[in-house]
């Protein structure tokens, strides 16, 4: 797709020059015109020739210079074809290695008779097109592609009225065109690129000169930033169009009306676009019957795809080879009339909507080459007709909703060279499965295999362990040679031998496949460049020795492997042997050993000793994960100032001694976790130049000290707690505008809680701030959160969910800020074990996520808030401890938290958990939950003055009958404590009468006076 095809013309030239110059005809005493030999020359000059390319360009006969053709009767240059050699190549620096640079001379102005002009593929640096190339009258063919011009293309090409094929693309350089009138002097024009040109400024007026070369045959703007897109047009005028690609552009309509009359077109590629409709593209398509090739793929058409492939059925005989929809929202399922296209070999609908099974007329495509079905919503089982397809080279099936056995006719796919029948497996958690991804179940054995002597890719993938098993023999010979091998969670028990004879692998990743066994030696191709064995049950030791040179990647995480690291002398980048069984001392001389290592993951061994400063001479290195080992000693201070090191992770080790300063100067750094080690002395102040700090974990460690107020402006996770760290709070942690989690627990902060919380943006309003961590990276951080009462382990992307802030432990002082009530995000908040005072607040309603809410042990008072009720996410409460008083507030989520011991140690709170409040104890209303709402309300209007009335009278009268019955009731019992009580009462009643005269006395007198104050 999307290859230039040349004019009849040029190539006639090209050919005849061949020739004439095979028989050495030479009409011209063998030699070129002398101007024209100068004029090469002085163009020369202007050239820089790295790969000297132009080394012919010698002696007299030009006509026999590299890349220059002569006409054979006048002697005249025709020819100039400087196209870099190396222009079809995949290896770019081989393609700048040869490109030719410099100047273009204005001595090329003298080719007066060149018809045929080729530089594409080279580097001029963004230099202008030479004005002067509109001098050249006699030019026929002219493609500069590719050659890094810039600027704007000059109008003097529309002088060129010979002119048949113009190849002006560029999609490196910054190339312009305001206005595209000079096109209609191109009379001649059959093909035209401006593939990569800004042609934004030219509005809607690109169209109206386009449609003045009647001659035009294929036309290709892509990616040309145009917007505007003309659905009608007065008269048309290119009605020999054969090919238009207006790819990757910003068109935002359906397809324009005009289509339907473009009755020769064979290639239509529209991808890239915003394109819509519903059921139009059909209408709009006209008669389909002579395309070739259809790409409308990355755009937003929707509907049911049977309108669009209903078209072609009416076609006769439909020439239709590529059919390119993937990215779009095509629903329905695929119509059997899909079994009319005899002669399609390319089909592609990945990612749309499309459900139902595959039809059994896809078998009748016995030219397909491409079968891509991928991400949608297929159903049912793989028909046992997919044998049929015997051109089939690239099947892929992945992410749809298929079932059931892969039937053994897929055997009889002679020609397939890739297969793809993969679910997702990389989830964030079971959550995440949508309801049965492809699910494919039974054994996959060698008859599926055996004819199959093309295969180089094969993945294989479902999401249970158990559903499929991959059974072949041991002493079996593949009459395939795979490049690529990808089986995950498909069972295979046993290391599959048979892998020792495919020779060409370059990948192999045999991940969660129950494999119980050793890897034998030697292992796999000299050739390999990825391995992954990760999350099986290999045992046993490492190879001292790797195969393979070229490995890139090793990942042999989450196995039972053991014995020390390898000492492997390799250029490999990513390194991951985390959590197994690895023991003894990371080799010294590591660093000297794998020196290109970007990610270093050993985490999750039994590795013990301390960490060599040899790993400071990886250069590359990125990420270094050791944690959860034995290590032990001090943390070398060799860092330096890598601008690319992003994660250093030592967490839960023995490691003591203080943060080494040269860790400051890591600015890249990302991921700073140094939790549950012996780290003491203060955290320093120089981390804020790790401008770049997204997490910084040194909980459960020894550090003490006031926490440096400018830590990290852009950090996501800041854990210190479980320390020694003393001070107020800086106000300067609301400026975090990424903090999601706020762990300073366990310390010895005091002061109060900082009213500027809700200036925590990512809490508020819960956006995100994203990490540059290569999102394949096997690194995962891991943090331990206090929630629902109990520490939980999160590790990877589940902490990106987590949203916390814990303040326990330590002597904060003062009223909860009604602030904290906004942070409206916020799913963990633990205030508990400080000597916070006053009530709750009344909006802490609005925090509509919170799911773990803990107040206790402080000294709150006053009475729950009523909106506490409307925290529907609530699971988890703890308020107990305090002085807080009245009822316990009803409704929604409260319903559900019926354990007593979230109010314990209120003495002076009452409702459900805890017993009933006096008043309904005492109420006469009817039981009914109207008559509970009515009562309720009649109360609630006075206010809580009724309520604290009853609660004294009760009191008075409890206390009254207590002290009375427990006096006279002895008496009445106890004959001689009753004749002793009242010899006593008798000598005390004079002293009693008179006290109580002076006392009324004095109250009387106290009324009589009327000035006198009231007490």
């Amino acid at each position: 797709m999307g290859h230039h095809k040349h004019s009849f013309v040029g190539f006639l030239l090209l050919f005849l020059w061949s020739c004439l110059n095979s028989i050495g005809l030479d009409l011209v005493e063998g030699k070129c015109w002398s101007t024209e030999r100068e004029a090469l020359l002085a163009f020369k000059e202007g050239l820089t020739d790295p790969t000297s390319r132009l080394s012919s360009w010698i002696g007299q006969d030009c006509c026999k210079w590299a890349g220059v053709g002569c006409d054979n009767q006048t002697g005249h240059v025709i020819i100039l074809n400087l196209r870099n050699p190396y222009a079809e190549s995949d290896d770019s620096l081989v393609l700048q290695k040869h490109a030719l640079r410099g100047t273009i001379a204005p001595s090329l102005q003298y080719l007066k008779h060149l018809g045929y002009l080729d530089m594409s593929h080279n580097d001029f640096g963004g230099i202008q097109i030479p004005n002067f190339f509109g001098l050249l009258h006699n030019l026929e063919f002219l493609n500069l592609s590719s050659a890094s011009f810039g600027g704007q293309i000059p109008p003097s090409l529309g002088n060129l009225s010979s002119l048949q094929y113009l190849d002006v693309s560029q999609y490196l350089e910054d190339i312009h065109v305001i206005d595209l009138h000079w096109l209609a002097g191109l009379s001649s024009l059959r093909h035209l690129n401006l593939g990569g040109v800004n042609l934004s400024a030219t509005g809607e007026r690109w169209i109206q000169a386009i449609n003045k070369i009647p001659s035009l045959l294929e036309l290709n703007l892509s990616g040309c930033q145009l917007s505007h897109l003309p659905l009608t047009l007065p008269f048309l005028n290119f009605t020999s169009l054969s090919t238009i690609d207006m790819s990757a552009n910003k068109f935002n309509s359906t397809l324009p009306n005009w289509l339907y009359n473009l009755t020769k077109l064979q290639h239509l590629d529209m991808h890239l676009n915003a394109f819509n409709g519903v059921g139009l593209i059909h209408k709009q398509l006209g008669n389909p019957c002579n395309l070739q090739i259809l790409d409308l793929s990355y755009n937003n058409f929707h509907g049911e795809i049977k309108y669009l492939l209903g078209d072609f059925h009416s076609c006769w005989n439909t020439s239709l080879m590529w059919l390119q929809l993937s990215y779009n929202k095509f629903v329905g399922s695929l119509p059997d009339s899909l079994g009319e296209l005899k002669n399609l070999q390319y089909l592609d609908v990945f990612n749309n909507n499309l459900t139902g099974s595959l039809p059994n007329s896809l078998a009748t495509l016995k030219h397909l080459q491409h079968l891509d079905l991928s991400s949608n919503s297929f159903s049912g089982s793989i028909p046992k007709s997919i044998g049929n397809l015997s051109s089939l080279r690239m099947l892929d099936l992945s992410d749809n909703i298929m079932n059931g056995t892969i039937p053994e006719s897929f055997g009889q796919l002679l020609a397939l060279v890739e297969v793809r029948l993969n679910s997702p497996v990389d989830l964030v958690s079971p959550l995440d499965l949508d309801p049965a991804y492809n699910s494919w179940s039974g054994v996959f054995t060698e008859a599926h295999l055996i004819n199959l002597t093309r295969l180089e890719n094969i993945m294989l993938t479902v999401v249970s362990l158990s559903s499929l098993a991959f059974n072949v023999s041991n002493d079996w010979v593949p009459p395939f040679m795979l490049k690529e091998i990808h089986i995950e969670n498909c069972l295979l028990s046993k290391f599959p031998a048979w892998l020792k004879s495919q020779s060409e692998l370059t990948y192999v990743l045999l991940r969660n496949a129950g494999i119980s066994d050793t890897i034998p030696e030697p292992w796999f191709s000299t050739q390999i460049k990825q391995l992954d064995l990760s999350n099986n049950k290999i045992k046993g030791r490492l190879p001292r020795t790797l195969a393979s040179q070229n490995l890139s990647s090793i990942d042999l995480s989450s196995n039972l492997f053991e014995g020390p690291i390898p000492l492997w002398s390799t250029n490999a980048k990513m390194l991951y042997l985390h959590d197994n069984l690895f023991s003894g001392p990371i080799p010294k001389n590591i660093g000297e050993l794998m020196p290109g290592l970007i990610e270093l993951v050993i985490s999750g061994n039994l590795l013990q000793g301390s960490i060599p400063s040899s790993l400071c001479k990886m250069k590359h290195l990125e990420i270094l994960s050791l944690g959860s080992n034995r290590l032990f000693g001090e943390l070398p201070d060799c860092w330096g100032q890598s601008q690319t090191f992003k994660a250093l992770d030592v967490a839960n080790n023995s490691i003591s001694g203080r943060i080494p300063r040269s860790i400051c100067f890591l600015r890249g750094l990302q991921f700073l976790l140094l939790s549950k080690n012996y780290f003491h002395g203060k955290i320093p102040s120089c981390l804020q130049n790790c401008s770049g700090l997204r997490s910084l974990d040194l909980g459960e460690n020894r550090f003490s000290g006031k926490l440096p107020p400018k830590i990290g402006p852009n950090l996501k996770i800041l854990h210190v707690g479980s320390n020694s760290i003393t001070g107020k709070i800086p106000p300067e942690v609301c400026i975090m505008k990424c903090v999601h989690i706020l762990d300073l627990s366990n310390n010895n902060f005091s002061g109060v809680i900082p009213n500027c919380v809700n200036n925590l943006t990512m809490l508020v309003i819960g956006n995100t701030c994203p990490l540059s961590i290569n999102p394949f990276s096997k690194f995962k951080q891991q943090a331990t959160i206090m929630s629902k009462g109990t520490k939980l382990d999160y590790r990877g992307r589940t902490l990106e969910y987590v949203n916390s802030i814990d303040l326990s432990r330590n002597n904060l002082i003062g009223r909860i800020p009604e602030e904290i009530t906004t942070i409206a995000a916020l799913g963990i908040l633990n205030l508990s074990m400080n000597h916070l005072s006053g009530s709750i607040p009344d909006t802490i309603g609005n925090m509509r996520w919170l799911e773990s809410l803990d107040l206790s042990q402080n000294q709150l008072s006053g009475r729950i808030p009523a909106s506490l009720s409307s925290l529907t996410s609530l699971s988890y409460l703890n308020l107990s401890y305090n002085n807080l008083t009245g009822k316990i507030p009803s409704g929604n989520q409260l319903e559900t938290l019926n354990d007593p011991s979230i109010y314990e140690g209120n003495p002076l709170l009452c409702g459900f958990p805890l017993p009933k409040c006096p008043r309904d104890s005492t109420s006469t209303g009817s039981t009914s939950a109207e008559g509970v709402r009515s009562h309720k309300k009649n109360h609630d209007d006075n206010g809580n003055k009724d309520y604290d009335k009853i609660w004294l009278a009760i009191s008075i009268i409890t206390g009254f009958l207590v002290g009375f019955w427990g006096v006279c009731g002895s008496l009445a019992l106890m004959k001689s404590w009753r004749h002793a009580f009242f010899g006593y009462v008798n000598q005390m009643n004079e002293k009693i009468l008179l006290w109580i005269e002076l006392k009324v006395a004095r109250y009387k007198r106290r009324h009589e006076e009327p000035n006198n104050t009231r007490y």
